[in-house]
């Protein structure tokens, strides 16, 4: 399992280990996750665990109905609710580094398989789940007017004038 570090001193990082949860479901719901807004990605968690938004299984899919808007999908309650607390740790990482939480963006998630025990006793033995989950959140900076008025001037600096052609 490959772990990231934060790059710099403008990220926060949080990981969850053997964690009893599904790592298919997990894969998932980190693809829908990434490169969201801590605030979005929260929000969708909880649309998902009161079975409102359903999150879109593009991999594991075999033998799933489609959910409205989705496609096949499933709203996987447990992984949700560990992920949620993994993404409001990494907010409370993030806040004691001394970001502010607000334009916190998720960078880097990823599920990995964790070591899995066996699990009912002797006779019938079987594996359990287990994943081990990590979050990467960086600051982004805040977009204004005037950034984006500093593009426009830029890209009109690099757009070429074509001169008017005579005409005889």
């Amino acid at each position: 399992m490959a772990t990231t570090t934060p790059d710099n001193e403008h990220s926060a990082r949080a990981t969850g280990r053997s964690l009893p949860i599904s790592t298919k479901a997990c894969v998932e719901i980190c693809r829908a996750l990434r490169h969201k807004k801590t605030t979005a990605a929260k929000k969708l968690l909880e649309q998902v665990m009161e079975k409102k938004k359903a999150i879109p299984f593009r991999r594991y899919n075999s033998g799933l109905s489609h959910k409205k808007e989705v496609g096949p999908g499933r709203f996987p309650f447990n992984s949700s609710r560990e992920i949620f607390e993994l993404i409001e740790s990494a907010e409370a990482n993030a806040q004691f580094k001394g970001l502010t939480t607000a334009n916190l963006e998720i960078t880097h998630i990823a599920a990995h398989q964790a070591s899995r025990p066996f699990r009912f006793g002797r006779k019938r033995q079987r594996r359990a789940k287990r994943t081990t989950v990590e979050i990467v959140v960086s600051e982004q900076k805040a977009q204004g007017n005037e950034t984006k008025e500093g593009k426009m001037k830029e890209q009109k600096k690099t757009i070429p004038v074509q001169e008017k052609e005579k005409h005889d």
